[in-house]
């Protein structure tokens, strides 16, 4: 089989590999699909290097079909259509404990802390599988992580029908949450610096803000009638964005933390106290979330056609980084399709 491997900053290698037969309470997946997503970029920048080794294949966005059936595993079929939630907990520290086992204190993030998705055959235990019905594509079905997160994100906020919310980065989470929170019957708009990011989002229906000219403040303000919006979500991972999302919130409104900091940032605190914001985190997801994700994509409430830009074989998966790099392609799919 071929498999793809982190090799060191800014470079990825592809190999011929033995399979591994699936060992007990495992199967093999054929991987079809695998998105690349802003956290594999790190990698591949070299940014995770104290947390991923060399080589390493990594990917955790993915779908595909059951080949092989390890020892004592049952539910499961040969031909059964997959994707899987890439979180392995150890079900005994205080997280689990107190049921965040996703939130897990030693939690092994598969793709990422051990190996993932961009390889042809993929073994992984049942306890990660989640069955994907006949109405969703396998092309479409890689996008179920990703919407996952939002799904989460928009859950973790509270949003409820009739909201408004602000979503700061119209990147692919960003523009995810939207779809996501007007699943939720609330409305929302998408802030973004980037022309062609912001074209991107209109394209699909969404309403956007320009975060470099218009008065945010006063865009926000109007729309809400002087109140604020009832959740801001920062997904750009500016520290701008950061400093200047409390002032978007409504009274007692929330502010949620979706993007990765790498570096601690300054936060009007002020605002937080004077209007009696809640400022959360949102981190991965559950099972729950999954499933909802799958929903969404199947009836057709996430637009995965129009996300899905740009899809590259498994022996380009060099090229695919140098895409994202160049801020070309909203999500990014590489095509494994083991034969």
């Amino acid at each position: 089989m071929l498999a793809a491997s982190y090799a060191g900053a800014r470079r990825m290698t592809v190999e011929e590999r033995e399979p591994v037969e699936p060992g007990a309470g495992e199967v093999r997946i054929a991987v079809a699909y695998v998105g690349i997503c802003g956290t594999d970029l790190h990698v591949f920048h070299g940014d995770m290097d104290a947390r991923v080794g060399r080589p390493a294949t990594i990917g955790h966005e993915m779908s595909g079909t059951i080949v092989a059936l390890g020892p004592g595993v049952e539910g499961w079929s040969v031909g059964d259509a997959v994707t899987v939630m890439p979180l392995a907990w150890d079900g005994t520290c205080p997280a689990c404990r107190a049921g965040n086992e996703h939130i897990c204190q030693n939690l092994d993030f598969i793709g990422i802390d051990s190996p993932g998705a961009l390889q042809e055959y993929w073994n992984v235990p049942t306890s990660t599988l989640v069955r994907l019905p006949s109405g969703i594509s396998l092309r479409d079905a890689a996008l179920v992580e990703p919407v996952a997160v939002a799904v989460h994100d928009v859950r973790r906020s509270g949003l409820a029908a009739g909201d408004k919310a602000v979503v700061i980065g119209a990147g692919p989470i960003g523009v995810l949450i939207a779809f996501v929170a007007a699943a939720f019957g609330a409305e929302a708009v998408v802030a973004e610096v980037d022309a062609t990011r912001r074209a991107a989002a209109e394209k699909m229906g969404l309403t956007t803000l320009d975060a470099s000219s218009a008065d945010q403040v006063a865009w926000v303000e109007e729309w809400t009638g002087g109140a604020g919006a009832d959740v801001v979500f920062e997904v750009s991972g500016s520290a701008g964005a950061v400093l200047g999302a409390t002032a978007l919130a409504k009274v007692r409104g929330t502010l949620v933390v979706v993007a990765i900091h790498a570096q601690p940032r300054p936060i009007d605190l002020h605002r937080v106290f004077w209007r009696e914001l809640t400022l959360i985190g949102a981190r991965v997801y559950q099972r729950r979330d999954f499933e909802r994700a799958i929903e969404l994509l199947a009836g057709g409430g996430i637009p995965a056609e129009q996300l899905i830009t740009d899809v590259v074989p498994l022996t380009e998966v060099q090229s695919a980084f140098g895409l994202l790099e160049a801020g070309r392609a909203m999500k990014l799919l590489v095509e494994v399709s083991a034969s």
